[in-house]
């Protein structure tokens, strides 16, 4: 049964870890309208993860649509995407990714208290653009997550393909 989970994309185990890739929203509604447009074409949100300083839709690749507080976000200069890398010693691997950065011509600054809930360490760097390094422990020692559920999320892909279905009427094409 878990062959057939994992060929169609869903491991329903937390190993491997692979990391993650985070992208963030503008807001609420912008994280639910790119949710719809991705799960119409790609992977299916898997759950939840809120925190204090941010909204995450983790989906079933470990790519995460964000919504950070502006306190958050200030906290990383900015920096609205992240590339999640798994860790022994989260503290003592960004430091070592800040020194190689630094030894290469770029400035980076490890960053420890952007969400002080989550053992998450980022590099804020400009050899990235707009993007972070994070470097973090096993997804089996975070949190438990939260179960998706209506009511955190009203735009579903059937709304997009309801769209779309509109849009091509509208424009004289028929349906898609």
């Amino acid at each position: 049964m878990w062959a057939l989970f994992a060929a169609g994309g869903r491991n329903l185990l937390p190993v491997p870890d692979p990391g993650s890739r985070l992208f963030a929203a503008r807001s609420r509604e912008g994280q639910e309208a790119i949710l719809a447009i991705i799960e119409r074409h790609g992977p299916k949100q898997r759950y939840w993860g809120i925190t204090p300083g941010v909204r995450r839709a983790i989906l079933w690749d470990w790519t995460l649509i964000t919504v950070p507080t502006a306190d958050t976000l200030a906290k990383v200069q900015g920096a609205a995407g992240s590339i999640g890398l798994v860790a022994d010693d989260p503290r003592r691997r960004a430091e070592e990714a800040a020194t190689f950065l630094r030894a290469h011509g770029f400035s980076a600054q490890v960053v420890t208290d952007a969400e002080p809930e989550l053992p998450i360490v980022f590099v804020v760097t400009d050899a990235l653009v707009g993007t972070t390094l994070n470097f973090r422990r096993h997804a089996v020692r975070f949190p438990s997550p939260q179960p998706l559920s209506t009511a955190a999320r009203t735009l579903t892909a059937a709304d997009v393909d309801r769209h779309a279905s509109t849009q091509s009427t509208r424009s004289g094409r028929g349906p898609a």
